[in-house]
Protein backbone atom coordinates (compact mmCIF):
# COMPACT_ATOMS: atom_id res chain seq x y z
CA UNK A 1 0.00 0.00 0.00
CA UNK A 2 1.33 3.74 -0.80
CA UNK A 3 2.68 6.03 1.56
CA UNK A 4 0.10 8.72 1.98
CA UNK A 5 0.93 11.97 0.27
CA UNK A 6 0.46 14.18 3.40
CA UNK A 7 0.52 13.12 7.59
CA UNK A 8 -2.01 15.43 7.61
CA UNK A 9 -4.70 17.29 6.12
CA UNK A 10 -6.66 20.33 7.70
CA UNK A 11 -9.53 21.55 6.66
CA UNK A 12 -9.88 24.99 7.50
CA UNK A 13 -7.37 27.99 7.36
CA UNK A 14 -8.91 30.21 10.51
CA UNK A 15 -6.50 30.81 13.66
CA UNK A 16 -6.30 26.77 15.21
CA UNK A 17 -6.04 25.54 12.15
CA UNK A 18 -3.22 27.25 10.71
CA UNK A 19 -1.71 26.93 14.45
CA UNK A 20 -1.82 23.06 14.18
CA UNK A 21 -0.52 23.48 10.25
CA UNK A 22 2.43 25.15 11.67
CA UNK A 23 3.26 22.78 14.63
CA UNK A 24 2.81 19.69 12.96
CA UNK A 25 5.38 20.70 9.69
CA UNK A 26 8.14 21.95 12.14
CA UNK A 27 7.96 18.71 13.55
CA UNK A 28 8.67 17.15 10.04
CA UNK A 29 4.87 16.28 9.01
CA UNK A 30 4.09 16.58 4.90
CA UNK A 31 1.04 19.25 6.22
CA UNK A 32 -2.07 20.54 4.04
CA UNK A 33 -4.41 23.25 4.74
CA UNK A 34 -7.88 23.92 2.47
CA UNK A 35 -9.25 26.86 2.71
CA UNK A 36 -12.27 27.84 0.73
CA UNK A 37 -11.95 31.34 1.95
CA UNK A 38 -9.57 34.41 3.36
CA UNK A 39 -6.90 33.24 5.53
CA UNK A 40 -7.25 33.75 8.94
CA UNK A 41 -10.75 32.43 9.31
CA UNK A 42 -13.77 34.29 11.74
CA UNK A 43 -11.25 35.97 13.84
CA UNK A 44 -8.95 37.90 11.37
CA UNK A 45 -11.68 38.48 8.70
CA UNK A 46 -14.56 38.79 10.12
CA UNK A 47 -14.46 38.55 14.19
CA UNK A 48 -12.53 39.25 16.47
CA UNK A 49 -9.68 42.02 14.61
CA UNK A 50 -12.09 43.83 12.11
CA UNK A 51 -14.75 44.33 15.64
CA UNK A 52 -11.63 45.70 18.11
CA UNK A 53 -10.85 48.41 15.22
CA UNK A 54 -14.79 49.55 15.10
CA UNK A 55 -14.61 49.55 18.41
CA UNK A 56 -11.91 51.96 18.63
CA UNK A 57 -13.33 54.17 15.88
CA UNK A 58 -16.89 54.15 18.12
CA UNK A 59 -15.05 55.33 20.89
CA UNK A 60 -13.37 58.59 19.49
CA UNK A 61 -16.61 60.63 19.28
CA UNK A 62 -17.18 60.42 22.82
CA UNK A 63 -13.35 61.08 23.34
CA UNK A 64 -13.66 64.20 21.84
CA UNK A 65 -16.74 65.17 23.83
CA UNK A 66 -14.72 64.17 26.96
CA UNK A 67 -12.00 66.22 26.00
CA UNK A 68 -13.78 69.38 26.09
CA UNK A 69 -13.52 68.82 29.95
CA UNK A 70 -9.71 68.94 29.73
CA UNK A 71 -9.71 72.27 28.38
CA UNK A 72 -9.79 70.84 24.64
CA UNK A 73 -11.68 72.54 21.63
CA UNK A 74 -12.28 71.28 18.13
CA UNK A 75 -14.81 71.04 15.73
CA UNK A 76 -17.96 68.35 15.83
CA UNK A 77 -16.52 65.26 14.73
CA UNK A 78 -18.25 63.22 11.41
CA UNK A 79 -17.24 59.70 10.70
CA UNK A 80 -16.25 59.02 7.20
CA UNK A 81 -17.95 55.20 6.81
CA UNK A 82 -15.90 54.75 3.65
CA UNK A 83 -12.53 55.41 5.07
CA UNK A 84 -13.19 53.68 7.99
CA UNK A 85 -13.94 50.74 5.47
CA UNK A 86 -11.15 50.95 3.27
CA UNK A 87 -8.53 50.85 6.19
CA UNK A 88 -10.06 48.08 7.80
CA UNK A 89 -9.82 46.31 4.60
CA UNK A 90 -6.63 46.98 3.86
CA UNK A 91 -4.97 45.81 7.31
CA UNK A 92 -7.39 42.85 6.73
CA UNK A 93 -5.77 42.19 3.71
CA UNK A 94 -2.20 42.66 5.64
CA UNK A 95 -2.84 39.63 8.13
CA UNK A 96 -3.95 37.53 5.33
CA UNK A 97 -0.72 37.90 3.60
CA UNK A 98 0.90 37.69 6.90
CA UNK A 99 -1.19 34.04 7.15
CA UNK A 100 -0.27 32.74 3.92
CA UNK A 101 4.00 33.55 4.87
CA UNK A 102 3.68 32.07 8.24
CA UNK A 103 2.10 28.49 5.90
CA UNK A 104 4.16 28.81 3.65
CA UNK A 105 7.67 29.49 5.98
CA UNK A 106 6.69 26.05 7.37
CA UNK A 107 6.53 24.41 4.56
CA UNK A 108 2.57 23.28 4.40
CA UNK A 109 0.85 23.35 1.52
CA UNK A 110 -2.35 25.71 1.07
CA UNK A 111 -5.08 24.60 -1.22
CA UNK A 112 -7.33 26.72 -2.48
CA UNK A 113 -10.78 25.56 -2.68
CA UNK A 114 -13.99 24.11 -0.76
CA UNK A 115 -13.08 20.28 1.05
CA UNK A 116 -14.98 17.71 1.32
CA UNK A 117 -13.46 14.46 3.03
CA UNK A 118 -14.09 11.40 0.36
CA UNK A 119 -14.05 8.48 3.26
CA UNK A 120 -11.43 7.88 6.07
CA UNK A 121 -8.10 8.85 4.26
CA UNK A 122 -9.04 11.03 1.79
CA UNK A 123 -10.15 14.53 1.54
CA UNK A 124 -11.52 16.17 -2.04
CA UNK A 125 -10.79 19.97 -3.21
CA UNK A 126 -12.73 21.02 -6.18
CA UNK A 127 -12.55 17.62 -7.48
CA UNK A 128 -9.05 16.81 -6.78
CA UNK A 129 -8.63 13.91 -4.45
CA UNK A 130 -5.90 13.61 -1.42
CA UNK A 131 -4.58 11.08 0.33
CA UNK A 132 -3.87 11.32 4.12
CA UNK A 133 -3.24 10.08 7.13
CA UNK A 134 -4.99 12.07 9.57
CA UNK A 135 -7.67 14.66 9.30
CA UNK A 136 -8.28 17.72 11.20
CA UNK A 137 -11.65 20.04 10.87
CA UNK A 138 -11.15 23.34 12.02
CA UNK A 139 -13.65 24.93 10.23
CA UNK A 140 -14.99 27.82 12.71
CA UNK A 141 -18.37 28.95 13.58
CA UNK A 142 -21.43 30.15 11.32
CA UNK A 143 -24.21 32.92 12.02
CA UNK A 144 -27.47 31.34 12.42
CA UNK A 145 -30.24 32.63 10.15
CA UNK A 146 -32.90 34.54 11.37
CA UNK A 147 -35.98 32.09 11.89
CA UNK A 148 -38.85 34.72 11.12
CA UNK A 149 -40.68 35.70 8.39
CA UNK A 150 -38.45 38.27 6.55
CA UNK A 151 -35.10 37.38 7.70
CA UNK A 152 -33.70 37.15 4.56
CA UNK A 153 -33.81 40.84 4.90
CA UNK A 154 -31.90 40.89 7.87
CA UNK A 155 -27.91 40.43 7.89
CA UNK A 156 -25.17 38.91 9.98
CA UNK A 157 -22.19 39.80 11.54
CA UNK A 158 -20.30 38.81 8.47
CA UNK A 159 -21.98 41.68 6.68
CA UNK A 160 -22.15 44.11 8.95
CA UNK A 161 -18.63 45.38 8.43
CA UNK A 162 -18.89 46.81 4.77
CA UNK A 163 -22.18 47.82 4.59
CA UNK A 164 -22.53 49.81 1.50
CA UNK A 165 -24.22 52.42 3.18
CA UNK A 166 -23.85 53.45 6.67
CA UNK A 167 -27.18 52.67 9.06
CA UNK A 168 -28.75 55.55 10.74
CA UNK A 169 -31.21 53.27 12.04
CA UNK A 170 -29.42 49.74 12.87
CA UNK A 171 -31.77 47.16 14.94
CA UNK A 172 -29.67 44.64 16.36
CA UNK A 173 -31.27 40.87 17.24
CA UNK A 174 -29.72 39.00 20.17
CA UNK A 175 -28.77 39.52 23.97
CA UNK A 176 -24.80 37.67 23.71
CA UNK A 177 -21.64 39.37 23.70
CA UNK A 178 -21.46 40.19 19.50
CA UNK A 179 -25.17 41.81 19.76
CA UNK A 180 -23.76 43.59 22.68
CA UNK A 181 -20.88 44.63 20.76
CA UNK A 182 -22.34 45.30 17.62
CA UNK A 183 -25.16 47.59 19.41
CA UNK A 184 -22.11 49.63 21.56
CA UNK A 185 -19.69 49.92 17.99
CA UNK A 186 -22.80 51.16 15.77
CA UNK A 187 -23.86 53.49 18.86
CA UNK A 188 -20.46 55.06 19.51
CA UNK A 189 -20.05 55.82 15.63
CA UNK A 190 -23.26 57.82 15.47
CA UNK A 191 -26.09 55.44 15.02
CA UNK A 192 -29.68 55.09 16.60
CA UNK A 193 -29.59 52.07 17.97
CA UNK A 194 -32.21 49.68 19.13
CA UNK A 195 -31.18 46.31 20.74
CA UNK A 196 -33.81 43.36 21.33
CA UNK A 197 -33.49 40.78 23.45
CA UNK A 198 -36.33 38.41 24.43
CA UNK A 199 -34.96 37.36 27.66
CA UNK A 200 -34.79 39.00 31.06
CA UNK A 201 -31.33 40.72 30.87
CA UNK A 202 -28.93 40.13 28.11
CA UNK A 203 -25.26 37.77 28.42
CA UNK A 204 -26.75 34.99 29.56
CA UNK A 205 -23.77 33.14 31.67
CA UNK A 206 -21.94 36.19 32.46
CA UNK A 207 -22.38 37.56 36.28
CA UNK A 208 -25.61 38.83 37.26
CA UNK A 209 -23.88 42.09 38.63
CA UNK A 210 -21.78 42.15 35.17
CA UNK A 211 -25.36 42.10 33.34
CA UNK A 212 -27.63 44.72 35.14
CA UNK A 213 -24.50 47.15 35.41
CA UNK A 214 -23.56 46.81 31.56
CA UNK A 215 -26.88 46.77 30.12
CA UNK A 216 -27.45 50.33 32.68
CA UNK A 217 -24.51 51.90 31.27
CA UNK A 218 -25.51 50.74 27.98
CA UNK A 219 -28.45 52.54 28.05
CA UNK A 220 -26.81 55.52 29.76
CA UNK A 221 -24.66 55.87 26.15
CA UNK A 222 -27.89 56.19 24.37
CA UNK A 223 -28.55 52.69 23.23
CA UNK A 224 -32.35 51.60 23.23
CA UNK A 225 -32.01 48.20 24.84
CA UNK A 226 -35.55 46.35 25.07
CA UNK A 227 -35.92 43.00 27.13
CA UNK A 228 -38.92 40.88 27.00
CA UNK A 229 -38.88 41.93 23.03
CA UNK A 230 -39.54 39.22 20.33
CA UNK A 231 -39.38 39.65 16.79
CA UNK A 232 -42.44 38.35 14.55
CA UNK A 233 -41.24 39.27 11.24
CA UNK A 234 -39.02 41.85 9.28
CA UNK A 235 -40.37 43.48 6.34
CA UNK A 236 -39.75 46.40 3.42
CA UNK A 237 -41.23 49.75 4.19
CA UNK A 238 -40.85 53.22 2.22
CA UNK A 239 -37.16 52.76 1.19
CA UNK A 240 -36.05 51.06 4.33
CA UNK A 241 -37.23 48.06 6.65
CA UNK A 242 -39.50 47.94 9.46
CA UNK A 243 -39.42 45.59 12.41
CA UNK A 244 -42.68 44.20 13.44
CA UNK A 245 -43.01 42.69 17.13
CA UNK A 246 -44.97 40.26 19.09
CA UNK A 247 -46.78 43.10 21.39
CA UNK A 248 -47.84 44.61 17.93
CA UNK A 249 -45.11 47.67 17.92
CA UNK A 250 -42.73 48.44 15.00
CA UNK A 251 -39.04 49.71 14.70
CA UNK A 252 -38.06 51.79 11.38
CA UNK A 253 -34.74 50.71 10.53
CA UNK A 254 -32.02 50.90 7.80
CA UNK A 255 -30.35 47.81 8.65
CA UNK A 256 -31.32 44.79 10.84
CA UNK A 257 -28.47 42.85 12.26
CA UNK A 258 -29.12 39.44 13.62
CA UNK A 259 -26.77 38.24 15.98
CA UNK A 260 -28.72 34.96 17.73
CA UNK A 261 -25.66 32.69 17.82
CA UNK A 262 -23.35 30.80 16.12
CA UNK A 263 -23.57 27.06 14.80
CA UNK A 264 -20.33 24.84 13.77
CA UNK A 265 -19.29 25.12 10.22
CA UNK A 266 -19.66 21.23 9.21
CA UNK A 267 -22.66 21.42 6.41
CA UNK A 268 -21.73 20.02 3.06
CA UNK A 269 -18.22 18.71 4.81
CA UNK A 270 -19.71 14.84 4.17
CA UNK A 271 -18.85 14.54 7.86
CA UNK A 272 -22.11 12.41 8.62
CA UNK A 273 -21.46 10.29 5.28
CA UNK A 274 -17.49 9.50 6.93
CA UNK A 275 -19.40 7.63 9.94
CA UNK A 276 -18.52 11.22 12.35
CA UNK A 277 -20.60 11.51 15.33
CA UNK A 278 -22.15 14.95 14.97
CA UNK A 279 -24.38 16.76 17.57
CA UNK A 280 -27.69 17.98 17.61
CA UNK A 281 -26.13 21.63 16.43
CA UNK A 282 -23.75 19.54 13.99
CA UNK A 283 -20.90 19.90 16.29
CA UNK A 284 -18.22 17.50 16.17
CA UNK A 285 -18.24 15.46 18.55
CA UNK A 286 -14.85 14.42 19.98
CA UNK A 287 -13.25 13.08 23.04
CA UNK A 288 -10.19 14.40 25.28
CA UNK A 289 -7.72 13.98 22.94
CA UNK A 290 -10.06 15.56 20.32
CA UNK A 291 -10.70 12.44 18.22
CA UNK A 292 -14.00 12.00 16.58
CA UNK A 293 -15.81 8.81 16.05
CA UNK A 294 -13.82 8.14 13.51
CA UNK A 295 -9.92 7.13 14.61
CA UNK A 296 -7.96 8.82 12.55
CA UNK A 297 -9.94 12.26 12.06
CA UNK A 298 -9.74 14.60 14.87
CA UNK A 299 -11.59 18.66 15.60
CA UNK A 300 -10.34 21.64 17.24
CA UNK A 301 -11.92 25.20 17.94
CA UNK A 302 -15.74 26.74 17.23
CA UNK A 303 -16.62 23.15 15.31
CA UNK A 304 -16.41 21.51 18.52
CA UNK A 305 -18.08 24.11 20.30
CA UNK A 306 -16.81 23.78 23.53
CA UNK A 307 -15.74 27.43 24.30
CA UNK A 308 -15.79 29.33 20.96
CA UNK A 309 -12.66 31.70 21.78
CA UNK A 310 -9.63 32.06 19.20
CA UNK A 311 -7.08 32.03 21.89
CA UNK A 312 -9.10 28.26 23.07
CA UNK A 313 -8.53 27.27 19.33
CA UNK A 314 -4.96 27.73 19.26
CA UNK A 315 -4.44 26.14 22.58
CA UNK A 316 -6.38 23.12 21.17
CA UNK A 317 -4.33 23.13 18.16
CA UNK A 318 -1.15 23.08 20.32
CA UNK A 319 -2.46 20.37 22.76
CA UNK A 320 -3.12 18.22 19.44
CA UNK A 321 -0.56 18.20 17.80
CA UNK A 322 1.79 17.48 21.25
CA UNK A 323 -0.63 14.29 21.48
CA UNK A 324 -0.09 13.32 17.96
CA UNK A 325 3.31 14.31 17.18
CA UNK A 326 5.19 15.34 20.66
CA UNK A 327 5.49 13.93 24.24
CA UNK A 328 4.82 16.77 26.63
CA UNK A 329 1.10 15.47 27.34
CA UNK A 330 -0.31 19.12 26.90
CA UNK A 331 -4.13 19.57 28.08
CA UNK A 332 -6.61 22.71 27.91
CA UNK A 333 -7.63 23.61 31.01
CA UNK A 334 -11.48 25.08 30.46
CA UNK A 335 -11.23 26.12 34.14
CA UNK A 336 -9.96 29.79 34.26
CA UNK A 337 -10.20 31.48 30.29
CA UNK A 338 -10.68 34.75 30.68
CA UNK A 339 -12.07 36.37 27.90
CA UNK A 340 -13.43 40.29 27.03
CA UNK A 341 -16.81 41.67 25.78
CA UNK A 342 -16.11 45.07 23.78
CA UNK A 343 -18.86 46.53 24.62
CA UNK A 344 -19.18 50.61 25.73
CA UNK A 345 -17.81 49.99 28.07
CA UNK A 346 -16.16 46.86 27.61
CA UNK A 347 -16.19 43.66 30.11
CA UNK A 348 -13.19 41.15 31.54
CA UNK A 349 -14.25 38.50 33.42
CA UNK A 350 -12.30 35.19 34.65
CA UNK A 351 -13.47 32.11 36.73
CA UNK A 352 -17.14 31.80 38.16
CA UNK A 353 -19.74 34.23 38.17
CA UNK A 354 -21.29 34.80 41.75
CA UNK A 355 -24.19 32.19 41.12
CA UNK A 356 -21.99 29.73 40.18
CA UNK A 357 -19.49 29.68 42.57
CA UNK A 358 -22.29 29.93 45.33
CA UNK A 359 -23.50 26.53 43.60
CA UNK A 360 -19.99 24.79 43.23
CA UNK A 361 -18.13 26.33 46.19
CA UNK A 362 -21.24 26.78 49.00
CA UNK A 363 -19.52 29.26 50.96
CA UNK A 364 -18.17 32.18 49.44
CA UNK A 365 -17.24 35.96 50.39
CA UNK A 366 -18.08 38.51 47.75
CA UNK A 367 -16.64 41.35 47.13
CA UNK A 368 -17.46 44.43 45.19
CA UNK A 369 -16.74 48.28 44.14
CA UNK A 370 -18.81 50.06 41.82
CA UNK A 371 -17.05 54.22 41.36
CA UNK A 372 -17.07 56.78 38.44
CA UNK A 373 -12.69 56.88 37.43
CA UNK A 374 -10.99 59.82 37.79
CA UNK A 375 -10.54 60.64 34.06
CA UNK A 376 -14.49 60.73 34.44
CA UNK A 377 -14.15 63.64 36.95
CA UNK A 378 -13.48 66.25 34.66
CA UNK A 379 -14.35 64.27 30.94
CA UNK A 380 -18.16 65.14 32.12
CA UNK A 381 -19.66 61.60 31.37
CA UNK A 382 -21.23 59.72 34.28
CA UNK A 383 -19.58 56.41 33.12
CA UNK A 384 -18.92 54.01 36.06
CA UNK A 385 -16.72 51.02 36.22
CA UNK A 386 -17.80 47.63 38.19
CA UNK A 387 -15.58 45.14 39.91
CA UNK A 388 -16.00 42.60 41.63
CA UNK A 389 -14.51 39.29 43.63
CA UNK A 390 -15.54 36.17 44.28
CA UNK A 391 -13.71 33.78 47.02
CA UNK A 392 -14.44 31.00 48.16
CA UNK A 393 -14.74 30.41 52.05
CA UNK A 394 -12.86 27.12 52.68
CA UNK A 395 -9.59 27.72 50.94
CA UNK A 396 -9.56 32.13 50.38
CA UNK A 397 -8.89 31.55 46.66
CA UNK A 398 -10.09 33.70 44.20
CA UNK A 399 -12.39 31.99 42.06
CA UNK A 400 -13.92 34.43 40.05
CA UNK A 401 -13.23 38.18 38.94
CA UNK A 402 -15.00 40.35 37.01
CA UNK A 403 -14.78 43.89 35.62
CA UNK A 404 -17.14 46.57 33.80
CA UNK A 405 -14.96 49.51 32.58
CA UNK A 406 -12.12 50.98 30.09
CA UNK A 407 -9.66 48.07 29.03
CA UNK A 408 -11.20 46.00 31.18
CA UNK A 409 -9.83 43.12 28.85
CA UNK A 410 -6.52 44.74 29.06
CA UNK A 411 -6.47 44.65 33.42
CA UNK A 412 -8.42 41.09 33.31
CA UNK A 413 -5.38 39.60 32.02
CA UNK A 414 -3.08 40.08 34.31
CA UNK A 415 -5.17 39.01 37.15
CA UNK A 416 -5.74 35.72 34.87
CA UNK A 417 -2.39 35.01 35.31
CA UNK A 418 -2.51 35.38 39.17
CA UNK A 419 -5.67 33.29 39.52
CA UNK A 420 -4.38 30.31 37.51
CA UNK A 421 -1.66 30.14 40.01
CA UNK A 422 -3.93 29.79 42.62
CA UNK A 423 -4.13 33.41 44.06
CA UNK A 424 -5.74 33.72 47.35
CA UNK A 425 -7.53 37.11 48.55
CA UNK A 426 -4.82 36.67 51.12
CA UNK A 427 -2.11 37.39 48.40
CA UNK A 428 -4.70 40.22 46.56
CA UNK A 429 -4.69 42.40 49.63
CA UNK A 430 -0.86 41.72 50.04
CA UNK A 431 -0.25 43.07 46.89
CA UNK A 432 0.87 46.85 46.35
CA UNK A 433 -1.82 48.70 44.25
CA UNK A 434 -0.15 50.91 41.43
CA UNK A 435 -1.80 54.19 41.98
CA UNK A 436 -4.18 56.01 40.81
CA UNK A 437 -5.39 53.30 38.37
CA UNK A 438 -8.74 51.67 38.22
CA UNK A 439 -6.84 48.32 38.50
CA UNK A 440 -5.76 49.09 41.90
CA UNK A 441 -8.92 48.28 43.21
CA UNK A 442 -8.67 44.73 42.90
CA UNK A 443 -6.27 44.95 45.60
CA UNK A 444 -7.93 47.29 48.12
CA UNK A 445 -11.51 46.01 48.35
CA UNK A 446 -11.39 44.71 52.32
CA UNK A 447 -14.90 44.37 53.17
CA UNK A 448 -17.51 41.44 51.35
CA UNK A 449 -20.68 42.85 50.51
CA UNK A 450 -23.88 41.10 53.03
CA UNK A 451 -24.79 37.54 51.53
Amino acid sequence: MPTPPFDLFIIGAGSGGVRAARLAAQRGRRVAVAESAALGGTCVNLGCIPKKLYSYAAHYAESFEEAQGFGWSAERPTLDWERLKHNRAVEIARLNDVYEKLLGNAGVTLIEGRARLAGADAVEVDGQLYRTERILVATGGWPAPPDVPGGELAISSNEVFDLPQFPHRLVVVGGGYIACEFASIFRGLGAEVTQLYRGLQVLRGFDDDVRAFLAEEMRKKGVDLRTHAQVERIERAAGALRVVLRDGSTIAADSVLYATGRKPNTAGLGLAEAGVTLAANGAVVVDESYRSSVANLYAIGDVIDRVQLTPVALAEAMALVEHLYGDSGRAVDYGLVPTAVFTNPSIGTIGCSEAHARERYGAVRVYRSDFRPLRHTLSGSSERTLMKLVVDDATDRVVGLHMVGAEAGEIVQGFAVAMKAGATKAVFDATIGIHPTAAEEFVTMRTPVPA
